[in-house]
């Protein structure tokens, strides 16, 4: 098999190691490939999302001449936030944890007034399901389903976040669920992934109806799949698309353009006006 990209986007392009096959969106117990993948470990001893050098953070260019080059900056999610976490985040830590125990992926950050729990994958089915319905919690509605893609992240590659919404008791909070990706470096490399490597973790959508589009743009950006979602395709991209555009490794410009004839070149081939 050649190393050599693969197109993305083409016309009439294959999506043949893209494509969810039949049936493999809904989560079986009995076929060990069918079960998302959990982040590795439970202990947050390196919590590095990247490395960066110079002010700007710049690769390539001149030289930066202000003295700024020079700079080395190792960017960290936030640590594990001390007890007591202040306000009503403690009642409602409290009783996540009297529900659901070891829920916890050993990480909760609280940080500007704000709450982040970090959930094992395997747990959060069952978690959300007490968060929608226990009358001291009531978060009835997921206001938000995002993902974001830390490449550098070893085992901990790609973050899905829940912003969830308790309108009984004017509360917001916020569930992410950190997943390895084995695949990464073949979406690097040739643009694809077998559907095996890609990062796995449970539809939330028989609890929260409202978030199948939200996790098919998930999937269609992110290459997440979600088991148990009724319909997993795409939502903003062509059906024949190959490759998720939002992953941090995915080309920033000179992709065909189908409907249109044109090509954008990619950032550093366009025009300088230096």
């Amino acid at each position: 098999m050649s190393d050599k990209p693969t197109p993305r986007g083409a016309a009439g392009g294959s999506d043949s190691g893209d494509r969810i096959p039949d049936g493999r969106n809904f989560l079986d117990p009995s076929h060990p490939d069918q079960v998302h993948t959990p982040a590795k470990g439970r202990e947050w001893t390196d919590r590095r999302i990247d490395t960066r050098k110079g002010m700007w953070g710049a690769t390539s260019g001149p030289g930066d001449t202000s003295g700024y080059g020079g700079i080395v900056r190792t960017v960290e999610i936030s640590g594990n936030s001390e007890r007591p976490y202040g306000g009503w985040f403690d009642e409602v830590a409290d009783r996540m944890a009297e529900l659901v125990p070891d829920f916890s992926d050993g990480l909760t950050v609280v940080d500007r007034g704000e709450i982040t729990f970090f959930v094992r994958s395997e747990k959060l089915l069952e978690l959300v399901e007490v968060l929608r319905d226990d009358d001291a919690l009531r978060f009835e509605s997921c206001t938000s389903l995002t993902c974001v893609h830390y490449p550098h992240m070893a085992g901990r590659e790609m973050h899905v976040v829940y912003n969830l919404l308790s309108m009984t008791h004017n509360r917001r909070i916020r569930l992410e669920v950190a997943l390895a990706d084995p695949g990464q470096e073949d979406v690097a490399r040739t643009g694809r992934s077998d559907v095996d490597s890609l990062p796995h973790v449970p539809s939330v959508v028989s609890v929260y109806p409202h978030a199948d589009w939200q996790e098919r743009e998930a999937w269609d950006m992110f290459g997440v799949i979600f088991d148990g979602h009724p319909a997993l395709t795409r939502i903003l991209m062509p059906d024949d698309w190959v490759g998720h555009p939002q992953r941090k490794d995915y080309p920033l410009g000179g992709i065909p353009i189908e409907y249109k004839g044109a090509v954008v070149p990619p950032p550093d081939q366009r025009r300088s006006y230096n």
